[in-house]
């Protein structure tokens, strides 16, 4: 079994080969397969395998759990932070006198180094946390893309105390427990140990005797803010956009979580959407149809376009206005596909109706069926 005061300074990002914000799937892809790889089963004799083995199940135990990992970074975060001391010059640290006191001493302990001799590690920031969020944009907006205004909140370290749930001029005791490392042991009856957050410091490893009265020990706290989002032109309604570096505040010169923004496009009342076209249906008179005629379509965000109906025009045709679209990553538009669609009157008066009757004296008996049946009798 291996020294508790060993498991704060284990990378279980590293193990698993993931980085810091792989997603739960990413995690669990990457334990099966060097789980499969590792398997003392498929490894007969191989104590490096083993090992292997032990050390993939004991992160992937921390990783895939939501609460467990959230404590596993907050311990390194917290680690992170004792580069920077804590306290108020001068003053007490934890009961201690200030010029008895060497802060490598507490991370010698906590890292397992042994004292001011010991080996001291890198301080590990904690990355801010990715934040989801969602808007609703009006078709225009979507098509030519818009600057929104978003009011964000979110946990961040606590200001008072700076992160480490204690009260200003104290700080976190190591925990007696776990020694620090925030992870305990025990065994399962098998070849393996189960591993898990300490049960009396929570997995950060540090136990806060004097609260900080702003966050009550935990070292975070609510921030709001306002973000002005740029919403690129072409969004499609469900469209998620990950905006980099927008989300929740790094700690320890980690860098920022990202902003993960869920887009709504409201409909639009004429147009629709292809791709990077725009769609319209624009009605048009039988005689329009069947005559041919010059006729009058609107587009979003320009005058109207002149299109040409060519006589005998069936109703659903669909013609193109070059560039009248959607605007597109390479900096182009899309085109506007104008479909047509013959009305048949329902009202006619008697000049109207006098006409229609004349145009069927002039057709004659012939119809559009005329031989259809045959056609499908002799299928």
């Amino acid at each position: 079994m291996s020294n508790p005061s060993d498991w704060a300074s284990k990378d279980f990002y590293k193990t698993l080969g993931v980085s810091k914000d792989a997603s739960t799937d990413e995690i669990k892809k990457s334990y099966r397969r060097l789980a499969r790889e590792n398997h003392p089963d498929s490894n007969p004799g191989n104590k490096a395998a083993e090992e292997r083995f032990k050390e993939v199940s004991e992160a992937y135990a921390v990783l895939s759990s939501p609460e467990k990992r959230k404590q596993y970074d907050e311990q390194r975060t917290l680690f992170g932070q004792f580069k920077g001391g804590f306290g108020q010059p001068g003053g007490g640290y934890g009961g201690q006198n200030a010029t008895d006191f060497d802060l490598s001493d507490l991370l010698g302990g906590i890292f397992g180094g042994g004292g001011r001799g010991g080996r001291r590690r890198p301080p590990q920031g904690r990355r801010g946390d990715d934040i989801e969020t969602e808007a609703t944009i009006t078709f225009q907006q979507a098509v030519e893309g818009a600057t929104l205004p978003l009011r964000m909140t979110s946990d961040e370290a606590c200001p008072t105390c700076h992160g480490t749930g204690a009260k200003p001029g104290t700080v976190p005791k190591v925990c007696t427990k776990c020694q620090g490392s925030g992870m305990q042991t025990s065994a399962s009856g098998g070849v393996f140990a189960m591993t898990e957050p300490c049960s009396q410091c929570r997995g950060r490893g540090l136990v806060v005797e004097h609260e900080c009265a702003t966050c009550r020990g935990t070292g975070r706290a609510p921030s709001s803010r306002t973000l002005q989002v740029r919403v690129p032109a072409g969004v499609k309604d469900g469209q998620k956009i990950r905006l980099k570096g927008k989300g929740g505040r790094g700690e320890g010169g980690a860098p920022d979580g990202d902003l993960f923004l869920l887009v709504h496009v409201e409909p639009h009342t004429m147009f629709g959407r292809k791709g990077d076209h725009l769609t319209i249906t624009v009605p048009v008179a039988f005689d329009e149809a069947a005559l041919g005629a010059q006729i009058s379509v609107p587009t979003l965000d320009g005058p109207p376009v002149r299109l040409k109906v060519p006589a005998g025009t069936p109703s659903g045709r669909t013609f193109r206005a070059k560039g009248k679209g959607a605007a597109t990553k390479a900096g182009t538009r899309g085109d506007l596909l104008v479909t047509v669609e013959v009305q048949v009157p329902t009202d006619l008066d008697d000049a109207q109706r006098a006409a229609v009757e004349a145009l069927r004296q002039a057709r004659g008996a012939a119809t559009p069926r005329d031989g259809l049946f045959e056609e499908v009798g002799t299928a």
